[in-house]
């Protein structure tokens, strides 16, 4: 039985590893969650949360407004055990597990109403192109007119500007030189070695070694910014642009038209 107490436990650790590729992480959900609360218009709004890993973005989100509710999507069995172990009783909050890359998953979401905002932090990288350009389709089927995608994530101006590419990821390594002078802290792979090897985790990792869409990744494969606009014009969004940027680690920020 994975208990509350270890899965936070697990969860500020996996938060302070992720704070070792982005030292600006809580700032992006800052900002990220600003442009929620001024752009929806409501103070319960529903938010589908893509790629939630343990739900430390929509448990964050759901601190600064209780009243609304958040899908919290995601295809590993051990960061949804352990956000369900760690914030199941958090008011509003709900985990599902889908494949993004599956046709058809928005219909497994189980709303009630066309959401007024996507969010994701750190996830949608993973996706091909093809699977990326396909999900956002699908996803704005199910977002209201005028709702806000929201994207925070590593993403590289490309070749049609590689000046500023190469600018933006010298600013972010510079950032993470000085925030880490002493030490970094532990990276994505010794994390996962070490929750694996947790008792209290048994279970769910073997669930994870189970489902091949949980451990099924190729790197980063979706990293440039211009294919996400583009994928995200195509699917039916309009004003995209960066609302916060250090470096190359910026809050792309899409309409529903």
């Amino acid at each position: 039985m994975l208990t509350f107490d270890t899965a936070r436990k697990w969860i500020d650790r996996w938060d302070r590893q992720q704070e070792g590729y982005l030292p600006g992480r809580e700032e992006r959900f800052r900002a990220l969650i600003d442009a929620v609360e001024a752009g929806v218009d409501r103070p319960d709004p529903l938010v589908i949360d893509l790629g939630c890993g343990p739900g430390s973005l929509a448990a964050r989100l759901l601190r600064r407004l209780p009243w609304a509710r958040v899908v919290a999507v995601d295809t590993d069995p051990l960061l949804l055990s352990l956000g369900e172990a760690g914030y199941g009783h958090t008011s509003g909050l709900r985990f599902t597990s889908l494949d993004l890359r599956t046709p058809g998953w928005s219909a497994e979401l189980g709303l009630d109403r066309p959401a007024d905002a996507a969010v994701s932090t750190t996830a949608l990288h993973w996706l091909p192109e093809e699977h990326l350009r396909a999900m956002y389709k699908e996803l704005a089927t199910v977002l209201r007119p005028g709702a806000l995608f929201l994207n925070g994530d590593h993403l590289d101006a490309d070749e049609a500007t590689p000046t500023l590419a190469r600018l933006e990821r010298a600013v972010h390594e510079s950032e993470e030189r000085r925030a880490f002078a002493d030490a970094r802290p532990e990276d994505w792979r010794q994390w996962w070695d070490a929750v694996l090897a947790d008792p209290a985790l048994a279970e769910a990792g073997a669930a994870r070694a189970r489902s091949a869409a949980a451990v099924e990744h190729h790197g980063s494969e979706s990293n440039l910014l211009s294919t996400h606009v583009a994928a995200l014009r195509d699917a039916g969004f309009e004003q995209i642009g960066t609302l916060w940027q250090r470096g190359n680690n910026r809050l792309l920020c899409a309409v529903r038209a």
